[in-house]
């Protein structure tokens, strides 16, 4: 299993979040493994030369992507833990997507030239993120980095791939009772995986 980090406060509650998954995840028996982007420096730019390389089809697999791309190809299943800012994903886990979910990698194409998912091996989504709005206003502004990777991302796994929402809405003002709620869901979720 690979747990994706991205949050830019190692003592926020994302990060609290991310250790309660680990740990629960560990606790059922998967071996884990954590890409905390923004505790490792992840650079979300795609440079002119991986442009072009994406573009041609022949990315660049080695450097500083090869861990992050032989997690994701391994594992059976990928958690993302993040917060939701501006209605989407943090520019870290975005440009993570882009740098990361390559040709070859993430999907490929068929002889008809037609986009086929390449991360079949992952069969579970996990989506635990935060909110300081209330769902309301959540659903009404439409929960872009949900959608992102609930829709996209999950098509590079294939159709039978099964998502999880973990979300806890209105964060700002849901006190110490609200938040601990929380990370109790989510250490059960994680136990059942």
């Amino acid at each position: 299993m690979v747990v994706v980090l991205s949050h830019p406060n190692p003592d926020g509650f994302g990060s609290a979040s991310a250790r309660v998954a680990v740990d629960a995840l560990h606790a059922a028996g998967h071996r884990v493994t954590l890409l905390d982007l923004y505790g490792e420096g992840f650079d979300p730019v795609m440079s002119r030369e991986e442009l072009h390389r994406y573009q041609s089809r022949t990315p660049d697999t080695s450097g500083p992507l090869k861990r992050h791309i032989e997690a994701v190809t391994s594992a059976d299943a990928i958690v993302f833990v993040y917060p939701t800012w501006w209605s989407g994903l943090p520019a870290v886990l975005k440009g993570w997507l882009e740098r990361v979910m390559l040709p070859t990698v993430s999907f490929d194409f068929d002889g008809r030239n037609k986009v086929r998912p390449a991360l079949t091996n992952i069969r579970r989504v996990v989506v635990i993120s935060t909110y300081g709005s209330p769902r309301r206003y959540v659903t009404a502004v439409n929960d872009n980095g949900l959608r992102i990777l609930a829709r996209a991302f999950r098509l590079t796994c294939g159709l039978r791939t099964r998502v999880t929402r973990i979300r806890l809405f209105s964060m700002d003002t849901s006190g110490d009772a609200g938040r601990q709620h929380h990370l109790r869901r989510i250490e059960r979720r994680m136990r059942a995986l």
